[in-house]
């Protein structure tokens, strides 16, 4: 199995533009198409989650490399949003996109193993390309994920510097003179080193937010070999010139999530006159073209 980050090193080139297209479906934001159904069941709920997600994976297949599954609003439905998510993955793998899947995932020993077995590679249950983890359970922990994602070809991310403002009260805490976000993104960029694929980047990559650009410069220069996944750009504030920095000279290194801002472009006032809801599919692809410009921009002053 070719190794996970020389395929999303390889992605990016092909797309031209490190976008990734996050998948988090609200129900009250669907377009209007969606809610054509005086049941808000589960069942339909799922079935219009897994529509309008494959509906987004057609839009932007041609234009970005990956997207972000994120987990939870699947699991809020029970075995019915599992089902869908489930169908969401493949359909998105089938338009030739990679896939992350937002789990946000740990635990020790065989329940970790279970984990990454579980999601990790597409041989695995759920098929995911990547998964992103949490450290705080300690090295043990994320072992079995990393054992696992180098054996199947497939990708972590870990988080170190995430985009809340409430990330601040653990990851900001001094350990031994240096913040705890620090000490993870050490431990981080050690592991993406031994697991380095062709292009220079490691299987296991980090999570670090677009919303704090100083720790953003911090973490590039101090994790060489560690691919970033940046959520907060958009909706949570985060910037193309933000982001900027979290690039390498020859453009890798990081992938940009954009989740609301894209999927649901319709209701941002810029795109709302011009589409509406029943044009939601041509605000998404607008929406994406208008951060991919805004990146590449960016990427070249």
């Amino acid at each position: 199995m070719e190794h996970f980050a020389d395929r999303l090193a390889e992605a990016v080139r092909r797309a031209g533009n490190p976008v990734c297209v996050g998948f988090d479906p609200r129900w009250e934001m669907l377009p209007n198409q969606f809610h054509n159904h005086s049941d808000a069941s589960f069942t339909i709920k799922a079935e219009a989650y897994a529509r309008f997600c494959n509906e987004v994976s057609d839009v932007v297949a041609p234009l970005v490399p990956i997207v972000k599954v994120q987990a939870a609003f699947f699991e809020e439905l029970g075995p019915v949003g599992m089902d869908a998510i489930g169908r969401v993955i493949a359909h998105a793998q089938q338009r030739g996109l990679l896939v992350i899947l937002d789990g946000k995932r740990n635990d020790i020993g065989s329940t970790a193993e279970a984990y990454a077995r579980g999601y990790l590679g597409r041989e695995s249950a759920w098929r995911a390309d990547a998964l992103t983890v949490s450290p705080y359970l300690g090295d043990d922990s994320l072992a079995p994920f990393v054992d696992i994602a180098s054996e199947r070809g497939s990708g972590l991310f870990v988080l170190v510097k995430t985009s809340n403002p409430g990330g601040r009260m653990l990851q900001d805490l001094e350990c031994n003179g240096r913040t705890l976000y620090a000490c993870v993104a050490e431990h981080v960029e050690m592991l993406a080193s031994k697991s380095a694929g062709a292009c220079g980047y490691g299987c296991v990559g980090a999570v670090v937010g677009a919303t704090y650009p100083e720790q953003l410069v911090e973490l590039r220069r101090s994790m060489p070999h560690t691919w970033f996944l940046v959520p907060g750009f958009g909706s949570q504030g985060g910037t193309a010139a933000d982001v900027a920095v979290a690039f390498d000279s020859k453009g890798l290194g990081a992938i940009v999530n954009n989740s609301r801002g894209i999927i649901f472009a319709h209701q941002r006032r810029e795109f709302a006159q011009q589409f509406g809801a029943s044009r939601w599919q041509d605000a998404v692809d607008a929406a994406t073209r208008e951060m991919i410009v805004q990146l590449v921009n960016a990427a070249s002053s």
